[in-house]
């Protein structure tokens, strides 16, 4: 049976894949019945789109596969934890669980600087815990940004 860690590595590919291609290193996946449904990674830079982490595309990409816009019993894994954005679409398509592997200290909606899946306004309830590789998926992010600054 694949575990968080095998689904984790499938979104650490996701976060290359980003990097090759010149955006930010943020990978996703989305599971079902513990199959992977869809992959995807961050295009925002080559796509023009501020609202196109991977939590947006992978969803969206789901949804057109599993042909509907709720994706209940789903889990989501991705290498950063979700900002405020990806965490209002988890709670509108109804995602189950959500995993997340390295924490965003600027702007994590989930733990860092806000709990938002926390709230007791919003009309789902996301389960959520901190995942595998955290150390892989910070390195990533902290190597991207650090060749950017040069």
């Amino acid at each position: 049976m694949k575990d968080d860690l095998y689904f984790m590595q499938e979104a650490l590919l996701q976060a290359e894949i980003a990097q090759d291609q010149g955006e930010v290193p943020v990978g996703a996946v989305l599971t079902f019945n513990n199959e992977i449904v869809s992959r995807a990674h961050n295009t925002s830079i080559r796509s023009g789109d501020p609202s196109a982490h991977a939590e947006v595309n992978v969803i969206r990409d789901a949804a057109k596969k599993l042909n509907n816009y709720r994706l209940k019993g789903t889990s989501l894994y991705v290498t950063l934890e979700p900002c405020i954005m990806c965490c209002g679409l988890l709670i509108h398509s109804r995602i189950e669980n959500l995993i997340f592997s390295a924490k965003d200290p600027k702007s994590g909606a989930v733990e860092s600087k806000l709990r938002l899946l926390d709230s007791d306004f919003i009309n789902h309830k996301v389960k959520y815990c901190q995942g595998p590789l955290v150390h892989e998926t910070s390195e990533i992010l902290s190597n991207f940004f650090r060749k950017k600054r040069l």
